[in-house]
């Protein structure tokens, strides 16, 4: 079970990673093939793309700090300084969730009739996803990769809290 559990962490953890580096390099790639959607220019691609970098990197950290306790103490439960850096973390969150919408403002106003709409286009997507990253940490599991997760889908009929929302309500 500890074996699983483990590898199941590390999956989670360097998953995390991988993508907020992957997704680097794919944009500076589409940016530099794809000109003509000026996505460097544009401040909501910015302020999304980095709000969901910071929401991978807050992950990882959060599954690296389960895999290593599990690792070397053999405990599963969050440590109680982590579970707090969490909660600041999800306030934080919530206010810098908003950010991006003015960068949105910034572009239409800087743009005005030329705004590269495609470039805008791709913006909104990953703010969208960074909105899903942060309820997928921290309020409810929005990825269901394996057999259990999936099984208890099917039995309760409703989405699982996610890890991170079950250690902050252990913390009242």
């Amino acid at each position: 079970m500890k074996k699983s559990l483990e590898k199941r962490f590390s999956y989670l953890y360097t998953g995390e990673i991988f993508a907020a580096i992957l997704f680097i390099f794919l944009s500076y790639y589409f940016n530099s093939t794809n000109p003509q959607f000026h996505l460097y220019s544009l401040c909501s691609f910015w302020f999304s793309f980095i709000l969901l970098e910071l929401f991978l990197f807050q992950g990882a950290y959060y599954w690296h700090v389960k895999w290593k306790r599990l690792r070397t103490e053999n405990k599963v439960k969050t440590p109680f300084k982590i579970v707090r850096k969490f909660k600041l973390f999800k306030t934080l969150n919530k206010g810098l969730l908003i950010v991006p919408i003015f960068g949105f403002v910034v572009d239409y106003i800087k743009w005005n009739n030329l705004l590269p709409i495609s470039g805008l286009l791709i913006s909104v997507f990953i703010y969208i996803f960074a909105i899903l990253e942060y309820i997928n940490y921290f309020c409810f599991q929005l990825s269901y990769d394996n057999r259990m997760d999936i099984e208890y889908l099917r039995k309760n009929k409703r989405l699982k809290k996610s890890s991170i929302s079950k250690d902050l309500e252990n913390l009242k």
